[in-house]
């Protein structure tokens, strides 16, 4: 997949493009107003699905009538005519997701969102989701900017509904008012993220682990070489390796330990291996948790029991090394603590409760692992594929690190300009995320069209960051268009708002400078020392819960 047009390119999955264009034929039409039976299902007074999470808080006449009186909402088209998908009765759109009768599996997500956009255009309402709120698909990256410049303090990402159940009612008994910054929303959200955003934003936090990284980093390549086989290559299986990387190096920011993830022989049973299977099995699962027939609302289906099974494991690790760190802060004296504490250790002290510190570990793991593991098996193979792009990176860093053993510091990675690029290019055009989304807080107008609030408005990164209206050459994989003209920089069209891979605004990822960092760090210490190939079958892009690579990563690792 290197130089794909963007008309050619379908975000591949399970489903050919071809199928998959036929099946979106079939649909036609607009969207019909008929609403699905469900408890948790709420309807605006313009009978329109919309987020449950709202329903208390009703939209205040003073205010409704102002935004309803301008000029922009009474020339507006009415919502029911943004085009889309048209649901059946009872099964609406949600019988296009279901096994056996369904056009779509649940890694054809990707593909579907560019689809709809060749069908529908720059808006278009997919409804008729059992149990779901209206999805919006916004492909304009102006009228995304809006929506993200007019959201308020407490902005509301849709709202992962198994998570929510299981912080608020399955586990309310440890969670309490602390939900976290993952499935929360409104001012609880708010309250908790302005109790641990300092210290895992600043950057002496962030300094701080640029060494530890860096140590698990060369461990990691370390193993990597001792998996080689007799053709230099990886084993079909590496893609978990790069996740005991990844968890490592979460557990030694949020959890202030190694984990041991990078031991040879590890057992399948051994505790690093078990969180990795449960991040994966969670985090994989979420989508048909969501997106299908939620019946485990209602009562407890095998995948619900074994999501909540994870979950409970994920709170008992992050316990027990939180507690393990809170009792050396006990016994230690203070004044012999030198340099710049840790991020647990800064929590507990500011906070003085460690339940704090728990849920802060445990929302940085449970969204960190496979998404971090996912773009860095991105990167690496859009590296292994695009040799002179991996010889520019190799050059620059070559020329920043005369000696291959340099240690890694700020001011040099500062200075990686086309390494920076690279990565920004990657997720450009392969977004491992393949959207962001809000849930409309009030009535806007957003593309023509009035939109009553509580509708989950989609940004779609995964599309418009590959649209020729917001991005020059926008088929063409060019790291350059991110450079400043006196580092090698391009001129050319870029909207900002087309390619977010961290979102935006107040709920912008909280562990983004640690995983910039992480993947710094990695592809820094590998680029200079080893040469990477891949020479097998192209792999298609599909959709688990992340956008990767679908396919044994049999890369040739060969030492320079």
């Amino acid at each position: 997949m290197n130089k794909l047009p963007m008309q050619a390119w379908r975000f591949t999955a399970v489903t050919s493009g071809q199928n998959l264009r036929r099946s979106v034929s079939k649909i036609g039409g607009s969207t019909s107003s008929s609403i699905l039976p469900h408890e948790k299902r709420r309807e605006s007074s313009t009978g329109v699905a919309t987020c449950p999470h709202l329903a208390d808080q009703e939209e205040s006449e003073p205010n409704a009538s102002r935004i309803h009186s301008t000029a922009e909402w009474q020339n507006a088209l009415p919502y029911s005519q943004i085009p889309g998908p048209k649901p059946i009765p009872i099964l609406g759109n949600t019988w296009r997701l279901m096994p056996i009768i369904g056009q779509y599996t649940i890694s054809d997500v990707a593909n579907i969102s560019s689809l709809l956009h060749e069908r529908y255009g720059r808006i278009v309402r997919f409804g008729g989701l059992i149990g779901r709120p209206d999805l919006l698909f916004i492909y304009d990256a102006d009228e995304i900017e809006k929506c993200y410049r007019s959201e308020g303090p407490t902005p509301f990402r849709p709202s992962m509904p198994s998570l929510v159940k299981y912080k608020s009612v399955v586990r309310k008994d440890f969670f309490g008012e602390l939900g976290g910054v993952v499935g929360v929303h409104g001012e609880p959200w708010r309250q908790f993220r302005s109790r641990v955003q300092k210290p895992v934003l600043q950057l002496s936090t962030i300094r701080r682990y640029l060494q530890p990284l860096e140590v698990i980093t060369e461990d990691f390549l370390v193993r990597c070489e001792q998996l080689l086989d007799e053709n230099e290559e990886l084993p079909e299986d590496f893609d978990n390796e790069i996740h005991k990387w990844s968890l490592e190096c979460i557990g030694r920011v949020a959890l202030d330990t190694r984990l041991g993830c990078l031991e040879s022989n590890l057992k399948p049973d051994s505790e690093p291996q078990q969180i990795i299977d449960a991040a994966k099995y969670a985090l994989r699962n979420v989508a048909t948790l969501e997106l299908k027939a939620p019946y485990w609302r209602y009562f407890p289906t095998p995948l619900w029991t074994r999501y909540v099974k994870n979950m409970n494991f994920f709170v008992g690790v992050c316990m027990k090394y939180i507690q393990s760190a809170t009792e050396r802060l006990k016994t230690q004296d203070p004044s012999l603590r030198a340099g710049e504490p840790s991020l647990v250790e800064k929590v507990i002290l500011s906070e003085k409760d460690e339940k704090i510190a728990t849920i802060m570990a445990l929302d940085l793991i449970l969204v960190g692992i496979d998404t971090i593991s996912m773009a860095v098996c991105s990167m690496l193979y859009q590296l292994a594929t695009r040799p002179e792009e991996q010889q520019k990176v190799h050059e620059e860093l070559k020329r920043l690190l005369p000696d291959a053993n340099t240690p890694l510091t700020i001011p040099l990675l500062d200075q990686m300009h086309h390494l920076k690029a690279f990565i920004k290019e990657v997720f450009r055009m392969y977004s491992t995320v393949i959207g962001n989304g809000r849930t409309l807080m009030e009535d806007s107008v957003i593309c023509g069209y009035q939109v009553p609030k509580g509708v989950q408005a989609v940004f779609p990164t995964i599309v418009t960051g590959n649209m020729e209206e917001y991005v020059t050459d926008a088929a063409t994989f060019r790291p350059e268009r991110w450079l400043k003209p006196q580092h090698g920089g391009v001129p050319g069209k870029l909207h900002p708002f087309a390619s977010l891979p961290y979102g935006y605004g107040a709920r912008m990822c909280l562990g983004r400078r640690f995983a910039d960092l992480e993947m710094q760090i990695l592809l820094a210490k590998l680029l200079r020392n080893y040469k990477l190939e891949y020479n097998h079958k192209p792999l298609d892009y599909a959709v688990t819960f992340m956008y990767a690579p679908d396919g044994p990563l049999r890369f040739k690792m060969t030492r320079i």
